[in-house]
């Protein structure tokens, strides 16, 4: 999931993206941030895998649109509309917070399209890193601290991650299991439905149709506890455009803006 480093490929949240360097930030500390003012507005979040089951209590889980869909956390159903965060970015109730949102503001890219090798860098316009007196520092005596130690092992676990979950949807494209989403939600007092499309998600019929072999491959590597986990969250779509017409932002249109 990491992108190259240039202005115009920066990935969701990221303004500018600066490779971390004991010569250049050596003095450098990191403070925790006070709101993630960055996702305010931000209503579709790129999730992996791995997080399924611990993110299908709290949001609905859809998968983008287009030959190579990714799995999405939705906050909201429309674009520039969280219902999961105030005006400051702070979280209105504790909910299980995606990696890629705790990796900001770093992030392992390349610096040469044309390298394998990624290197740790953080977007210098985010405000939790500079040449603050209180934080954590992130070199010592010229080596990184343990914070950026750790901070380097979760965003290489964040690239494993992705790695998994690409194999995740070559493994639901192969079963030719997904399909043009649409979620119909019936708001007391209208006589029409809001239908909600614009998105992928498993096809509970092509499901069912399995063959026994296909299926119990899927059981076997655990991709059916995770589309499971996927069908399940779907529910959820009902709290969130409650929450929306609720805090006054009644959905507008009907269909997932491209990601």
């Amino acid at each position: 999931m990491a992108t190259a480093p240039a202005p115009a490929n920066l990935p969701l949240f990221y303004k500018d993206l600066a490779p971390l360097s004991s010569v250049e930030h050596g003095d450098f500390h990191a403070r925790p941030l006070d709101s993630a003012e960055f996702l305010v507005g931000q209503h579709a979040i790129p999730l992996t895998s791995d997080e399924f089951v611990s993110a299908c209590r709290f949001f609905p889980i859809v998968f983008s649109a287009g030959d190579n869909p990714v799995p999405l956390a939705l906050m909201g159903l429309n674009e520039g509309i969280n219902t999961f965060v105030d005006d400051e970015g702070k979280l209105i109730n504790p909910v299980y917070v995606p990696a890629y949102i705790r990796r900001y503001p770093f992030l392992l890219a390349r610096l040469q399209p044309d390298s394998e090798d990624l290197s740790l860098c953080f977007d210098p316009s985010s405000g939790a890193i500079g040449k603050f007196d209180e934080g954590d520092a992130l070199f010592v005596d010229g080596q990184p601290s343990e914070q950026v130690q750790a901070v380097l092992e979760f965003c290489k676990n964040f690239e494993e991650a992705g790695q998994r979950t690409g194999m995740f949807m070559d493994e639901l494209k192969k079963a030719d299991l997904l399909m043009d989403g649409e979620v119909a939600i019936q708001q007391e007092g209208n006589d029409k439905p809001y239908v909600y499309r614009g998105f992928q998600m498993v096809d509970e019929n092509k499901l069912r149709e399995l063959r026994g072999d296909v299926l119990r491959k899927l059981m076997q590597n655990g991709i059916l506890a995770l589309i499971f986990a996927h069908l399940f969250s779907l529910q959820l779509m009902r709290e969130v455009f409650a929450e929306q017409v609720k805090s006054g932002k009644m959905p507008l249109n009907t269909e997932l803006p491209a990601v």
